[in-house]
């Protein structure tokens, strides 16, 4: 091996290492739990896993369907796990307000926004955070996320300088320097260690055969995220019949973990509660026999109860033991090779 590591010294790549001793920007130690056993098992084959703490992910739907309450449920369990933690968070729809971050339970003032407007904008400011991440000593950089709320939003310098000259021309280099962005940060990101949430809109694909839904943007974000799971939604009432949140389903639509095309269920409440820890389990369990099923009632146990109930007090029926059949029920569902 001396040839290889003699390769590694002389190549001045402080990255470059032998894959037995490692990757740094490809291996994943960490997660990012989003707060919903169920997406987490979706994203990374485990219930107590999450998003790969140096990837990218994207979360993409159509207008209103949660896309930054999911993001910022994030958020907030990311600095609930990381006391020292900060998040940077680029806002193009300009819909976030300290009130809307408070009421979710976020601490935000170890919330960074930065409002932009162009992919050129986003895309210097990021990579002047990160390299200024990087040169602090490993040992005292505090954990960081990045997310981008969202993609869809941004436009370039060329779209604005043709709306303040009046040109009626279509910007058609969009695609080219989100896909430019997204290669010089990406690596950047997996280097640092530093999660990064993308959400982008979806449309309807004119003339497929089935309904069919595409994310927008071009290719740079499909090429770049780790995941891609695209929200669809219905809404949750209470017993008032009063709309507090939504119930969302979710697609891996691109997974380097997971089986791509899983597809779970989770609720999103609207206010600091976020989404659902326990939404999702009674279906896999179900699934899996680790509960049973009588009419309407589940069997847990000895106990026979309506679904609201074990939702209404969850941690009376998800019991430790439950929770590892339920782990290893969401391994043979998501992982490959199970």
């Amino acid at each position: 091996m001396g040839f290889l590591d003699s390769v590694i010294k002389e190549s001045g790549n402080e990255f470059a290492g032998l894959v037995s001793e490692g990757v740094a920007a490809g291996d994943i130690t960490q997660y990012v739990d989003t707060g919903s056993y169920i997406i987490n098992a979706l994203v990374s084959g485990s219930l107590f896993g999450g998003l790969p703490a140096n990837k990218v992910t994207a979360l993409a739907g159509e207008s209103s369907t949660g896309k930054t309450f999911f993001a910022l449920s994030v958020v907030r369990n990311f600095l609930d796990a990381n006391p020292t933690g900060g998040v940077i968070y680029f806002e193009t729809e300009s819909a976030i307000s300290r009130d809307m971050i408070e009421s979710r339970g976020i601490d935000s003032s170890r919330m960074v926004l930065f409002p932009v407007a162009t992919i050129e904008e986003f895309r210097t400011q990021a990579c002047r955070i990160v390299d200024k991440y990087m040169k602090e000593p490993k040992d005292k950089r505090e954990p960081m996320m990045f997310v981008l709320d969202s993609l869809g939003m941004l436009s370039t310098t060329k779209e604005m300088e043709d709306v303040a000259n009046d040109k009626q021309v279509r910007d058609m280099t969009k695609s080219q320097l989100i896909k430019g962005a997204f290669r010089v940060l990406t690596l950047k990101l997996g280097q640092a260690q530093v999660p990064m949430i993308v959400t982008n809109h979806t449309y309807d694909v004119i003339g497929s055969y089935v309904p069919t839904k595409e994310m927008g943007g071009g290719t740079g974000l499909k090429y770049a995220a780790s995941t891609i799971i695209y929200l669809t939604k219905s809404k949750e009432r209470d017993s008032k019949k009063e709309v507090i949140g939504n119930i969302i389903k979710c697609e891996a639509k691109k997974s380097r973990l997971t089986i791509e095309g899983s597809k779970v269920a989770t609720r999103l409440f609207f206010d600091e509660r976020g989404l659902d820890k326990y939404y999702g389990l009674l279906e896999l369990g179900i699934e899996y026999g680790v509960f049973g099923k009588n009419g309407n009632r589940v069997l847990i146990g000895e106990s026979s109860v309506y679904p609201s109930s074990v939702l209404a007090d969850p941690e009376k029926y998800f019991t430790p033991e439950v929770m590892e059949k339920l782990e290893e029920a969401a391994q043979k569902e998501f992982s490959y090779g199970n």
